[in-house]
């Protein structure tokens, strides 16, 4: 019934979490794990044999002799996962990441049965650190209440779609468009092909984690690279969103244009704000996204642009409380 997709890369120190809470799904169903290995450097490989040793039926792995993704290849998933799956269905969890539900396959399945003209359904997921000493179980909750999702919702949205949240159905990954492959990250692209083919349904419940401040995420990547004044490497990511989003807006023959601009325009407020332009958080155009960061954040922001000198020595003060301690 479900093909759950997992893409490892370095993630021994995770890996057995992620597997066990796919393996602890209480269903009335078959279902079997995908895992692709991007040639991982440390321990991840001989985790994933043991595992599939132990669970031949279930575990199907995939091992890369040299790493895909420096080589051009961004979505994994999409090349060397979709293609192997079996079920009616296609689950995503990353293997730093992990299922804290076992019903959750159960329930997402039920709706998606229940309901066929229902691409994707999705859920809140909690978040935790790589050291696991901070950890909540419902910090990303796109919205309050679990519904179908209007279609500028999916487009334009202040927090995105857990990604270990995503199920949709396998007979869409096999027509995927070009800028699904194209684009630099995996989830944007494929929640908008999906709402090209139907409804997208958001559980209002927590099912998963993301693990945060993992070295070496993508997330961490782009920080310490942000840190670095590397803008170059920022400017060709909004860039790839910009063809990502015009695609997608031409595909759809501009059907939900004022969304795709506000989804770009939140995309640039954010890369100035990494890159240093803090101004932006004066310009009236951008307030509304403003308003979408935690308040300490937007609050910093705001001081900064107002007075760098100031932050900066508040910056210090902090450094100097927290290096005391």
């Amino acid at each position: 019934m479900v093909s759950v997709s997992c893409i490892t890369f370095d993630h021994g120190r995770y890996l057995r979490q992620a597997l066990e809470g796919f393996l602890g799904q209480k269903t009335d169903f078959r279902y079997e794990v995908l895992i692709h290995d991007d040639a991982s450097t440390d321990d991840t490989v001989s985790i994933i044999r043991e595992y599939a040793e132990r669970f031949p039926d279930i575990i199907r792995p995939m091992y890369e002799e040299e790493n895909q993704y420096s080589k051009g290849i961004s979505n994994i998933s999409g090349v060397f996962n979709f293609p192997r799956a079996r079920g009616k269905y296609i689950a995503m969890c990353e293997g730093d990441d992990y299922w804290s539900d076992p019903l959750k396959l159960q329930k997402q399945v039920d709706y998606m049965e229940a309901h066929p003209e229902c691409s994707l359904c999705a859920h809140a997921a909690g978040i935790v650190s790589d050291d696991g000493a901070f950890r909540s179980e419902t910090a990303i909750r796109p919205f309050t209440e679990s519904r179908v999702l209007k279609p500028e919702e999916v487009i334009s949205k202040k927090t995105n779609l857990p990604t270990a949240s995503l199920l949709f159905r396998t007979r869409y990954a096999s027509i995927l468009p070009q800028w699904y492959f194209d684009c630099p990250v995996g989830d944007i692209p494929l929640q908008l092909f999906m709402l090209m083919n139907g409804s997208v349904y958001y559980m209002d419940e927590a099912m998963s984690m993301y693990r945060m401040g993992r070295t070496g995420s993508w997330g961490e990547m782009m920080d310490r690279e942000a840190l670095e004044k590397a803008a170059l490497r920022w400017e060709k990511h909004y860039q790839a969103m910009e063809r990502l989003y015009g695609c997608f807006d031409t595909d759809t023959e501009g059907r939900w244009h004022d969304a795709v601009e506000d989804a770009l325009k939140r995309q640039r407020f954010h890369i100035d704000l990494k890159e240093g332009r803090t101004k932006a958080a004066l310009d009236p155009g951008n307030r509304k996204y403003l308003e979408e960061l935690p308040k300490a954040e937007a609050g910093l922001m705001k001081l900064k642009a107002r007075a760098p000198f100031a932050y900066t020595a508040l910056q210090s003060i902090y450094h100097l409380v927290r290096g005391g301690r």
